[in-house]
């Protein structure tokens, strides 16, 4: 898993570049028939693809699973064997948690020290490059940044994954809700799984649904 970050140390040109550079090295060549990521696991039962350049929400209460979700939508670039990157704003993004949602941690940037006035920028320049973009919505943030962020996904054929209140137009808004773990017998065991109710909201009817997640 790659790591960089963006603290107010580093001068923003050179921050800016290194982001470049790590978008490029992860553009995806997309043939025209290739315009859906599959979603792998039990995830792809309640949301099958993610059509690129889309923007689907993550939202929820704390520990209801929403970060379980987003890292199950990033799953996706690694099971086409395409790169997809993430802005952790909180620093609690894990490689474990990545790993259990399908992410191939070979082809998964994480940045984080992103101070709140140029994440707008930093997403915008990951979404140059990269498959799945997901980014951790940082309080504030302005609805006309939010706006430019899904035209630019858009323009770049890049799924852009928020997590946190997002003020703009999505595609897809996936709503956790929290879920019933497993695996503890009668005082003694380990948890071993947990199954997340989430609710699909996109065109047409909300969807309900349960997903499986592994621990």
């Amino acid at each position: 898993m790659a790591t960089a970050g963006a603290s107010p140390d580093v001068p923003r040109v050179a921050a800016r570049a290194r982001l470049r550079e790590v978008a490029r090295a992860g553009a995806p060549v997309v043939l025209a028939r290739e315009r859906c990521l599959e979603v792998p696991g039990p995830l792809g039962e309640v949301v099958p693809g993610l059509r690129r350049g889309a923007v689907v929400a993550v939202e929820g209460p704390p520990s209801a699973g929403a970060t379980s979700l987003a890292l199950g939508l990033v799953a996706a670039a690694s099971a086409a064997r395409e790169w997809a990157a993430a802005v952790d704003g909180s620093g609690t993004l894990g490689g474990l948690a990545a790993i259990a949602a399908g992410v191939d941690l070979a082809r998964f940037a994480v940045v984080r020290d992103v101070p709140g006035d140029r994440w707008a920028a930093v997403v915008a320049a990951l979404l140059d490059g990269m498959s799945v973009v997901l980014a951790e919505v940082p309080r504030g943030v302005r609805v006309a940044d939010a706006r430019r962020l899904v035209a630019r996904a858009r323009e770049r054929d890049t799924v852009l994954v928020t997590l946190g209140a997002w003020p703009a137009a999505a595609t897809l808004r996936l709503h956790a809700e929290g879920g019933v773990w497993t695996g503890l017998g009668a005082g003694d065991g380990v948890l071993t799984a947990r199954e997340l109710a989430v609710r699909v909201e996109g065109p047409g009817a909300p969807v309900r649904g349960h997903v499986a997640i592994a621990v």
